[in-house]
């Protein structure tokens, strides 16, 4: 055991009040502990259903020096918080994950260099894009291992498929960087996918480390649509996913929850290959199944990691299928919410979130049994039935 246990009724905060820290709420809330909530939004999801909610920028010192006092322990809900707010809170309080990871997290090139280099996993092929200057160069080298066409990237603040492209010549390159404002971009080869998959890890604050069984993931205009656990791969490729995440979470000394996103990309000589293709350091939407899945949600393990307690059981009691609800479901109204509730296997999650946007992730529901296949049947056809 690590040289601390923080027990309930201690307070735990958390940076960011969406629906990844509203769960996280509810984990802490439902184990004893008292929650702070440090989010802008007045009507943030997480703030709502916290102990209390700190509304501030999350570079205001005062809040951030509040938030300190408050707490025996504070955790994020995303990646982007600025990493000064953890180093000064790190000063005074338990803060996991640390602001070290986060800092590799943030940005696309210094993360695919530190899985390589640092945790010797395998990555696609990329070559970093700062300005115009390097986008030749950054071409060429790229093409000497991999034929065009590829994918351009942001660096920093990209998620669900916004700013990234497909291009090929150094002025689609140059015409995609103005188009993002400017800012720096990573250039990545682009792979025949097979199928792409992910892990939730759990590493404690004494190194213990336990994987969660692997999902498998489908996506829809570069949002994901559905998670499916266990996912339909070999079980030794299943075993190479949980060792190549684990050793990502060693080599960044990690503390908490970590999602490892993966590519199985296969060459038209069939040739397989296992490459990351970004981590979360934090719970993650394709973790959610964890919630009506297993003996212990990804959520209350954050919890447990933060507070010194070894990690609960990482194992699956059922097949599942996670389905998203992004707001354009909401485009004609509330969705018909009974045509899910009338099925006794099904579990409906909705965040609290006060308005709807296309894209906007609004909640998810779960689908439980055995048998997978006919799971990920019905999944589809509820979902779909939402839309008529």
């Amino acid at each position: 055991m690590p040289n601390f246990v923080i027990s309930p009724p201690a307070a735990l905060g958390v940076l960011g009040g969406g629906q990844l820290g509203r769960m996280f709420v509810t984990a802490a809330r439902t184990m004893g502990y008292r929650t702070v909530v440090l989010d802008p939004d007045p009507e943030s999801p997480a703030g709502r259903i916290a102990h209390e909610h700190i509304r501030a920028e999350y570079d205001d010192q005062k809040a951030l020096d509040a938030l300190a006092e408050r707490c025996a322990a504070v955790t994020v809900e995303f990646e982007n918080v600025p990493t000064a707010a953890l180093e000064r809170l790190q000063a005074h309080v338990m803060v996991s994950p640390s602001a070290r990871a986060l800092a590799v997290a943030q940005d696309r090139v210094i993360e695919k260099r530190f899985i390589r280099e640092k945790a010797g996993v395998a990555t696609v092929a990329f070559e970093a894009v700062r300005d115009d200057a390097g986008v030749a160069p950054a071409l060429e080298r790229l093409s000497a291992t991999c034929p065009a066409p590829y994918l351009l990237k942001i660096a920093r603040w990209g998620y669900d498929g916004k700013h990234q492209c497909e291009v090929t010549t150094p002025d689609e390159v140059s015409a995609a960087i103005a188009d993002f404002g400017g800012r720096g971009c990573i250039l990545e080869e682009k792979i025949a996918l097979e199928r792409e998959v992910s892990v939730m890890v759990v590493r404690t604050a004494d190194g213990e480390v336990s994987c969660y069984p692997v999902a498998e993931n489908e996506h829809r205009g570069g949002i994901l649509h559905l998670s499916s656990a266990p996912a339909r791969i070999e079980p030794a490729i299943a075993e190479q996913v949980r060792a190549a995440s684990t050793a990502i979470a060693e080599a960044l000394d990690y503390c908490g929850v970590l999602g490892v996103e993966f590519f199985i990309a296969a060459d038209e000589a069939g040739e397989r290959r296992l490459l990351v293709n970004e981590i979360a350091p934090r719970p993650h939407n394709s973790g959610h199944y964890t919630l009506d899945a297993c003996p212990v949600s990804q959520f209350e393990q954050q919890a447990r990691a933060m507070c010194g307690l070894p990690a609960g059981d990482v194992g699956l009691l059922t097949s599942v299928v996670m389905v998203n609800l992004l707001g354009d479901l909401w485009h004609e109204g509330e969705p018909q919410w009974q045509t899910l509730l009338r099925h006794p296997n099904l579990k409906l999650h909705l965040y609290g979130k006060t308005e709807a946007r296309p894209g906007r992730k609004m909640g998810h529901f779960c689908v439980v049994n055995n048998g997978l296949e006919r799971l990920r049947e019905q999944a589809t056809e509820l979902f779909d039935q939402l839309s008529v």
